[in-house]
């Protein structure tokens, strides 16, 4: 057995499900069926776009610590209790978390419904450290700041925090209170994925000589 080390204070998380620890932790008894489900569930909460699900082969052996066929008996089992979805389109056969999105994709894809442009999946992307991405961006962290950041990573997604904290160094308004102004607008008005040069100068504007102007060290 290797000596684990600890978490470190810099750690992503992983969403999992509230029914998992309420009711499927306690009636999974088999290893391998709940490995590939907690794998799965990994997988498809770091996975970006609407069409989340596995192939077979996207199991890792490695980071699982199972065989093929230990994956294959884990994933029988899951199906057979309900908490992942297996569909097939002719000869492709992918696996979705159960929940109302995963049924709908499950669905739509057994139908041949998905276009095979929406259908690319790539391994879970990484999400940045939100702990790492301020400490290198704008200052040293303590742990209020610390705290604030953990608050806002269970409000805002981590690609709205990484682009304030952009936007506060492209301004040179390197403070997190800049950044947390810049995530109440956009939850409270509404954030457009895409903005051309003109809106983002008047979002500059209203940040620094605006409503959020209290908020900027000068």
């Amino acid at each position: 057995m290797s000596n684990f080390k600890g978490f470190t204070d810099s750690e992503t998380f992983t969403q999992v499900p509230d029914l998992f620890f309420r009711q499927l932790l306690k009636e999974i008894k088999d290893t391998d069926e709940l490995k590939v489900t907690l794998y799965a569930i990994w997988w498809i909460d770091h996975t970006e776009g609407p069409f989340r699900a596995l192939s077979e082969t996207d199991f890792d052996t490695q980071k699982l610590g199972l065989s093929v066929e230990e994956i294959r008996r884990g994933l029988e089992k899951a199906v057979e209790r309900g908490s992942i979805r297996k569909s097939q389109h002719e000869a492709e056969i992918l696996y979705f978390l159960n929940s109302p999105r995963g049924r709908a994709a499950a669905e739509a894809f057994a139908k041949g419904e998905w276009r095979e442009s929406g259908k690319i999946m790539s391994t879970p992307l990484e999400r940045p450290n939100i702990f790492k991405l301020y400490e290198e961006n704008i200052g040293p962290l303590t742990p209020l700041i610390a705290d604030a950041l953990k608050d806002a990573e269970e409000t805002y997604s981590a690609e709205w925090i990484a682009e304030s904290i952009e936007l506060a160094v492209k301004n040179n308004k390197r403070n997190w209170k800049y950044c947390e102004a810049i995530l109440k607008r956009w939850k409270e008005e509404g954030r457009a994925e895409k903005q051309d040069r003109r809106d983002a100068e008047k979002d500059r504007r209203r940040y620094i000589e605006g409503e959020f102007a209290d908020y900027i060290e000068h």
